[in-house]
């Protein structure tokens, strides 16, 4: 499996902007009078890459057709006027660039974005279960997805976290644990096209029962490594809301929250076996999929009626308090430096 990289970089000039999309280039050109400040973060597992830029001035971008890669960019935040090709963005809209395909940008002011970089054979593996989102011929065409504003915000704002989190110089994250924040940015930065699409009418659907005990039998199979909600509709050949009304109907809980239980429960045995002395609740929370550690701490009480702290010092007496996890933690669990960089993307686009 593929780790995950990260790189981040202040850029003083609208050219340093051309790798304003990890791997393809972007020609830039400055149309606001002003100082120049951006900063750039890319994310990167094996072939897959996002990008999360901020800039403080008005620009002019294009990107020629020789890129093979399809893009999907969500606009952050802009202090004015955004448009790609004829349309008008606003924060939490998504704009799909197919491959092979010319584009042009305008922005009128400070502004901040992601995007994803994906192989368009991928997008099967990545949306299985979806029938429109898992077929390539659907994203060969340029499109602007209108945000509905709480399903755009709330994506935003989870994708800063996300980029927050992975980007703390002290994360340290396992193979298996970035295939599953791939699965997250993913999700994060397509919850709008996947909120656009309607229901499906030709999915087959199995038993629910059926589809329970597969899903069961593939998460019993992946151990403990953090196993997101895609990979189970992949490999089940289902879409979300069917995958959703077998778990209601079996057992009485939603999907995502089976699997976070599943997370939680895996957390609580690393925490009996893993010397304080090695590593810290922080890290094994993020391994597991878990980014802010004060929330993090609100579901292992819920669930355990202890905190994650007086498990760890179980088999180390007095030791587990030296890394407290209490809901007054409520900040994310990221660095000073991590901190800085989520600020900055913020600040850049000042919104």
């Amino acid at each position: 499996m593929d780790g995950l990289t990260v790189l981040t970089s202040r850029v003083d000039g609208f050219e340093g902007f051309r790798d304003a999309v990890h791997g393809s280039h972007v020609d830039v050109m400055q149309l606001q009078r002003g100082r120049f400040r951006g900063l750039l973060t890319h994310i990167g597992v094996g072939d897959f890459s996002l990008s999360v830029g901020s800039f403080s001035v008005g620009l002019r971008t294009q990107r020629t057709s020789s890129d093979p890669k399809l893009i999907v960019g969500m606009l952050l935040g802009a202090e004015s006027r955004v448009t790609h090709w004829s349309y008008d963005m606003d924060p939490g809209d998504v704009l799909v660039i197919p491959p092979g395909v010319d584009h042009d940008g305008r922005f009128h002011g400070a502004a901040s974005y992601a995007a994803l970089r994906l192989d368009l054979a991928g997008v099967a593996g990545a949306f299985g279960g979806e029938s429109w989102m898992s077929d390539p011929a659907n994203w060969r065409r340029k499109h602007r997805y209108r945000a509905d504003p709480r399903i755009g915000a709330d994506a935003v704002a989870r994708l800063r976290e996300i980029v927050s989190r992975l980007s703390d110089p002290d994360a340290r994250v396992s193979p298996e644990a970035a295939n599953f924040w791939r699965r997250a940015i993913i999700d994060v930065v397509t919850a709008t096209v996947m909120h656009s699409q309607p229901p499906g009418t030709t999915e087959t659907i199995p038993s629910a029962t059926r589809l329970i005990r597969n899903a069961e039998h593939y998460i019993e199979a992946a151990g403990s490594r953090p196993v997101h909600i895609s990979e189970i509709c992949a490999k089940c050949g289902v879409s979300r809301r069917s995958l959703h009304r077998a778990f209601t109907e079996v057992l009485g809980i939603g999907p995502v929250t089976f699997l976070q239980r599943k997370r939680l429960c895996d957390i609580h045995s690393a925490l009996r076996d893993c010397d304080p002395a090695t590593t810290t609740i922080a890290e094994i929370a993020l391994q597991h999929g878990f980014l802010n550690l004060g929330r993090f701490s609100g579901y292992y009480r819920a669930l355990f009626d202890e905190y994650p702290s007086e498990t760890f010092g179980k088999r180390y007496p007095g030791r587990g308090r030296q890394r407290p996890a209490e809901p007054a933690a409520t900040s994310s669990a990221a660095s000073p430096a991590s901190r800085s960089i989520a600020s900055l993307h913020s600040n850049y686009a000042r919104y």
